[in-house]
């Protein structure tokens, strides 16, 4: 959610410090799904490779976990600067993963939670306040997009 907030922060009070931590704060994200991970995998299961397998399967809070990691992942090694010049364009619409990681991983919490589900939802609403940001951003450039093509077909 802190890497997601950047963009509306920017935009809103004209914070554009802010972009220069975007990166570090995705990767501190793949960082803690790490060690996440790391915990599960060496403190919970004890590299027994087979109990896992049959845990992911099993538990789909578990699977959507797995398959977050596996989005992040690329996103974490297409991070620098040298992956962003020789993707070129690419490189944005690889990223635009990070909307999908936001809500598996949103998912994964309110799954894994069984009892206690306030601060799951507290950051289920926080992303959709994220993520409804975006998409009336977007509608407004589009409609905006739409006046400025349909101005220049009448001047011309």
């Amino acid at each position: 959610a802190a890497t997601l907030s950047i963009s509306p922060l920017r935009k809103s009070f004209g914070w554009n410090f802010l972009a220069k931590y975007r990166r570090m704060l995705g990767l501190f994200t793949f960082f803690y799904a790490c060690v996440h991970l790391s915990m599960w995998v060496g403190v919970d299961w004890f590299f027994d490779w087979g109990a896992m397998w049959h845990e992911i399967v099993k538990h789909k809070y578990i699977l959507i976990g797995m398959a977050t990691w596996l989005i992040l992942l690329p996103l974490a090694i297409t991070s620098t600067k040298g992956w962003v010049r020789r993707l070129g364009k690419d490189w944005a619409r690889l990223h635009r993963l990070v909307y999908v990681a936001a809500i598996t991983g949103t998912v994964h919490y309110l799954w894994a939670v069984k009892k206690d589900t306030f601060f799951p939802l507290v950051y289920l609403g926080v992303f959709a306040m994220l993520l409804g940001y975006r998409v009336i951003s977007a509608r407004q450039r589009s409609s905006r997009e739409v006046r400025r093509r349909s101005d220049a077909s009448v001047a011309a």
